[in-house]
């Protein structure tokens, strides 16, 4: 689809949803649900920087995701440090930096090199695919405001200058809001993702699952977030609907 007249967001941000009953309605196990999600993770993430757009933000793995079986979070744990190898690669062709946010606790020390790895190797690139693993946004949020009383009492901040554009600064990551939200699956709900970040985000709630959330799914979605009038909560007077 040609995007020369669409208007783009700057940040899309993924919920990846729906690789387990995927597999499930399959015949499958929920692990090649998960190997399923990777592979298009990697297929779609590359398209999705080739149409112009500079930031991608995937939630890959919550820290409630932990309360699922231990079979099931081996299998993702082993699936993140193995083949995290086959993302590098195409971020080094297309020159796209990688940035990993999250909690580092509960994860192995082979995973946090990996993790490392990616972003170094990558750092001076411009665009950014932000890798959500063991994250939740009430764990950012506080540890945020935590690095922040530190730098108050440290004589590094003062208080009364603290706003929204220097609260950003204490995320994971520094990066521009999302404009543009979806969640694969059908599901309509956040589940703690981003909640800072996403406030004046246009939602999409595609019923396909991830695994099957192709090239041709995400022009569609496209299509719908240009018809959306972003308003701010300003009021566009050429609107009259409004």
């Amino acid at each position: 689809m040609d995007y020369s007249s669409l208007k783009l967001p700057n940040h899309v941000g993924i919920i990846v949803d729906g690789n387990g009953r995927w597999a499930l309605e399959r015949g499958l196990s929920r692990s090649k649900g998960h190997e399923a999600g990777f592979n298009n993770v990697k297929k779609l993430g590359r398209y999705i920087f080739s149409r112009g757009i500079n930031y991608v933000s995937a939630y890959l793995f919550s820290t409630e995701n932990f309360k699922r079986s231990e079979m099931e979070v081996n299998f993702l744990m082993n699936l993140f440090a193995t083949r995290m190898e086959e993302i590098l690669e195409f971020c080094h062709e297309d020159k796209i930096k990688i940035v990993v946010s999250g909690r580092k606790e509960r994860l192995s020390s082979k995973i946090i090199k990996v993790m490392e790895r990616l972003e170094e190797e990558t750092k001076n690139y411009d665009k950014v695919f932000n890798l959500c693993f063991n994250y939740g946004s009430h764990a950012e949020i506080i540890d945020a405001t935590k690095k922040i009383v530190n730098d108050v009492n440290d004589g590094k901040l003062d208080i009364d200058n603290l706003d929204e554009s220097i609260y950003s600064k204490y995320l994971y990551q520094d990066l521009p809001p999302i404009d543009f939200l979806i969640r694969t699956s059908g599901e309509m709900r956040l589940s703690n993702f981003m909640l800072w970040q996403v406030s004046y985000a246009e939602f999409y709630f595609p019923k396909v699952y991830f695994p099957d959330f192709d090239e041709n799914e995400f022009d569609k979605a496209i299509v719908e977030y240009t018809s959306r009038d972003r308003r701010f909560g300003g009021i566009n007077y050429e609107n009259k609907s409004n």
